[in-house]
C-alpha cells in the first residue's frame, strides 16, 4: 500500500487501522502525518497510529514537530548532515537532547 501526492491529513482521512491489518503490513512509514492540518486531524492520525502499535506494526515516523516524535516514539534516531548522530530511547528523547545531537552540541 502506497500513497503519495496527498497530504497527510487527506490520505488518512481515508485510511482505518484495518485498512492496513488487511494489506499484511507490518512496517510503515509516516513522512510528517501531520504537517498542515488541523489540531483534531492530528488526533485522529495518533490515535491510528497507536491502535498500529497496538497489533505489532512498527512505525518509523519523520517529523520536524519535536512533541510529536517525543510523544509517539519509543526511540528518536537523530540526523545530522545526514548521518545518525545518535538514538535515544524514551526516556532519553528530551528535545534538548535531540537539539545537541542535531546540532552537534555537546553539554
Amino acid at each position: 500500500m502506497l500513497i503519495v501526492g496527498m497530504s497527510g491529513g487527506l490520505a488518512f482521512g481515508y485510511l482505518k487501522t484495518g485498512d492496513f491489518l488487511a494489506a499484511g503490513c507490518r512496517v510503515l512509514l509516516f513522512d510528517e502525518p501531520t504537517r498542515g492540518i488541523d489540531v483534531g486531524a492530528k488526533a485522529e492520525i495518533y490515535e491510528l497510529i497507536g491502535d498500529l502499535v497496538d497489533h505489532g506494526v512498527a512505525i518509523l515516523l519523520i517529523s520536524s514537530e519535536m512533541s510529536e516524535l517525543i510523544g509517539l516514539s519509543d526511540r528518536v534516531a537523530v540526523m545530522h548532515e545526514g548521518v545518525i548522530q545518535g538514538i535515544l530511547r524514551r526516556e532519553e528523547a528530551t528535545q534538548e537532547r535531540i537539539m545537541e545531537l542535531a546540532l552537534q552540541v555537546t553539554a
